[in-house]
């Protein structure tokens, strides 16, 4: 019988129930089992595309080309769940499938409910995933708070299943707030309120997840045991980290939380190895140099918009032994500016991140223009990328107005723009390059030094594309075209001819990287930071 754990959450949003999933996920996986990972978006959107990053952080993108929650990059990066549009279910998909069904007659003319017709698909949807032949525990993250609306269906389910399938292969683990006083008590009725809520609609946790901003001591753990119904064992302290949030797995394996799901999964397992967490966290705590890097971006107020890029430079810091400090730049503050000098001094590397729409371009430009011109280690992913192109088609070829047509469609030189098939397509989405596709990386360049082989293959998420009208006259002037399309039709990434280390490219190579397995071309920016601070050290007499 196949074993599921949902999780949810109580209190307030945006407490950590997706590190948490996805923590619980790599402790199966450490001792030898086989996670699948599942998000359940609450919203009726039928995915995240649309979404402003303001709202709800950054799209992550499957190989499938699926634009979903940043939970999914959550589960990357701690589990090998393997991830796809089906991990990812939303309330509009499922009252879009729902709808279509109807449509089609396949209901047999009876009335379309919540119970059973919705209920019944989102167990299906979960189904498809931890029926998997290899799958050994399915772990199902119910997004938004026990007590709002939209959420109730997918609890429900949850409820069901636990009634159909048996208590020894569904549990909850529910994640809730102890929250402190002005006077420093830890307060533990939110989260009796929370349980009273989950009980309320059929649901009793098996284990809690107590979210605080130290961690619970015995009495604490006791009295919200004896008010929920909980066992004293399984009240967990999930106390704020001090270094990482990849201390995690190590703070609730030491609290037996692996033991005590298997126990009540009735599920044998081997003994854990955390060896890699233990490394992970002892180079973040331990690691003699730090390094800055500067992150120029149009969406820095908030810290989830940039997550896998955030995290993929943390990666590759770990991969060289130091610790990564993240200087978060707003692009469009530098445009008011006369020089970037005080902005930028102290700083190792700079990155520009992906993006869409005009605001902030103008700062990325001359940020661009910075790094190249002062031989600071730069990674342009995506929109970074076409401003490496702007930039220097207007400092260099002299192209004064030289633009991508996103922002200014009626530029004289669009060196950046739609394909022609691409021009009358109207809706969103319609003109992306999504998911995983194909590059080929030519001989000579650092980026092919950096990955060590020809072809790969990198996710893609964006709308505009390098005009292959200007592909000879930039190349020849030193913007080095340095990886291709397999078909060559599409440049995927640039280089600045005699730069240090100054690349961009066309697709998302963070979604790809793993705090023990660095992404290449995170571990080599981060190399080329360490490098260029040790220079500036020396040109210091430091």
């Amino acid at each position: 019988m196949r074993k599921y754990i949902f999780v949810s959450g109580g209190v307030c949003s945006s407490l950590g129930k997706g590190i948490a999933a996805a923590s619980l996920g790599s402790l199966m996986e450490c001792r030898g089992l086989n996670v699948r990972m599942v998000k359940i978006d609450p919203y009726i959107n039928v995915d995240a595309g649309t979404m402003s990053p303001y709202q709800h952080g950054e799209v992550y993108v499957t190989d499938d080309g699926a634009e979903t929650d940043l939970d999914l990059g959550n589960y990357a990066r701690y589990t090998q769940s393997p991830l796809s549009r089906a991990n990812s279910i939303t309330t509009g998909q499922i009252y879009q499938e729902v709808i279509q069904r109807e449509r089609e007659g396949r209901y047999l003319g009876r009335t379309v409910q919540v119970i059973p017709h919705i209920t019944d698909r989102i167990k299906q949807r979960i189904s498809m995933i931890g029926e998997q032949p290899d799958a050994d525990v399915t772990i199902v993250e119910v997004g938004g708070t026990v007590g709002d609306i939209e959420s109730v269906p997918f609890l429900e389910a949850g409820r069901q299943m636990v009634h159909e399938l048996g208590h020894e292969n569904v549990i909850f683990v529910h994640l809730t707030l102890v929250p402190e006083t002005a006077g420093g008590e830890l307060k533990t009725k939110p989260t009796q309120h929370s349980v009273k809520e989950m009980r309320e609609i059929g649901v009793q946790p098996d284990v809690l997840l107590c979210r605080a901003s130290v961690p619970l001591d015995e009495d604490l753990r006791r009295k919200i045991a004896l008010f929920t119904n909980v066992e004293v064992d399984a009240v967990i302290s999930a106390s704020d980290v001090e270094t990482t949030i990849y201390e995690i797995p190590l703070i609730f394996h030491r609290q037996k939380l692996d033991e005590i799901v298997l126990k009540k999964l009735h599920l044998e397992a081997g003994p854990v190895d955390l060896s890699e967490w233990e490394h992970v966290v002892r180079v973040m705590r331990d690691a003699d140099r730090t390094i800055t890097i500067a992150v120029v971006g149009k969406y820095i107020d908030l810290n989830d918009s940039y997550k896998s890029v955030d995290e993929a430079l943390f990666h590759g810091g770990i991969a060289n032994d130091v610790r990564v400090e993240l200087r978060k730049v707003d692009s469009e503050k530098l445009e008011k500016l006369d020089s970037l000098d005080a902005v930028f001094a102290g700083v190792d590397a700079i990155l520009v991140p992906g993006g869409f729409g005009s605001r902030g371009i103008n700062g990325m430009v001359q940020v661009a223009n910075y790094a190249r011109t002062r031989r600071i280690p730069y990674l342009g992913i995506c929109l970074g990328m076409q401003v490496m192109v702007i930039e220097y088609a207007r400092s260099v070829l002299g192209l004064v107005d030289a633009d991508s047509t996103e922002f200014a469609p009626e530029t004289e030189h669009p060196v950046v723009s739609l394909l022609e098939d691409q021009v009358n397509v109207k809706m969103y989405g319609g003109t992306m390059r999504l998911g995983s596709n194909e590059s080929k990386l030519l001989p000579g360049t650092t980026i092919r030094e950096v990955y060590g082989a020809e072809m790969i293959e990198e996710r893609h998420r964006h709308r505009y594309e390098f005009s292959n009208s200007y592909r000879e006259q930039l190349n020849d002037a030193g913007l080095l075209i340095t990886a291709v399309t397999a078909d060559d039709s599409l440049v995927e990434s640039v280089e600045w001819k005699g730069h240090p280390w100054g690349i961009g490219v066309q697709f998302h190579p963070e979604f790809k990287s793993k705090p023990f397995a660095a992404h290449p071309l995170f571990a080599g920016f981060v190399a080329a930071a360490c490098a260029h601070g040790g220079s500036a050290e020396e040109a210091d007499g430091s």
